[in-house]
């Protein structure tokens, strides 16, 4: 249990997907200006994230690894995370259509969202376990919405500022504005490999 925790939260603080692996960053900057956006964003990651791992985990060791296919592993998770994200959208439009009305633009955009191809694959690098790359993949989505969510509230802030010079107004602040939020998640590093010391 106590190894588990430590995953879930070194997902989420330590090697934060968004902010210290730099995965994920075009709906990093493009979706965190509203912070509606950024939630609903980031509720549909974790979500894909999770069915992801649990499909393309068992595909890697039981299917690609025992038969000498390992080489196909990105192919193949582009292609799951892909199916994956299409029948999540079709069962939402039929089954929870004011889920799927509310979540909309989100959902296709994960698709190629490279964070959950980078937790899928980086689950099978760490050799993870079934439950530990679980583990993994909500801790990294529940990073991911942390970074959102922080950001928006940056970005918000920066909107509100009439001091930002003009050559910094729109992108380069906003770019300036992620590498200090990034920098901050250093502080860290640390502190959940000592938790249970």
């Amino acid at each position: 249990m106590k190894e588990l925790i430590i995953i879930l939260m070194s997902a989420v603080l330590v090697n934060n997907y968004v902010l210290q692996r730099f995965l994920g960053i075009c709906p990093f900057l493009g979706v965190s200006k509203k912070l509606d956006q950024a939630v609903g964003m980031s509720i549909a990651v974790i979500f894909v994230m999770l069915i992801a791992t649990a499909v393309t985990w068992p595909i890697q060791i039981y299917l690609l690894d025992n038969n000498g296919l390992g080489y196909l592993q990105t192919i193949v998770f582009i292609l799951v995370i892909a199916a994956l994200v299409q029948l999540l959208e079709i069962a939402l439009k039929k089954f929870l259509p004011s889920l799927h009305k509310a979540l909309g633009v989100y959902l296709p955009l994960i698709t190629t969202n490279c964070a959950v191809l980078g937790v899928t694959i980086l689950n099978i690098d760490a050799h993870y376990t079934f439950v530990q790359a679980l583990v993994n993949a909500l801790g990294s989505g529940l990073g991911f919405l942390l970074a959102m969510v922080l950001f928006s509230g940056v970005r918000s802030r920066l909107e509100a500022s009439d001091n930002i010079p003009e050559a910094f107004k729109g992108i380069p602040i906003t770019l300036i504005a992620a590498a200090i939020t990034s920098v901050s998640f250093f502080g860290f590093v640390g502190v959940v490999e000592n938790m249970f010391a």
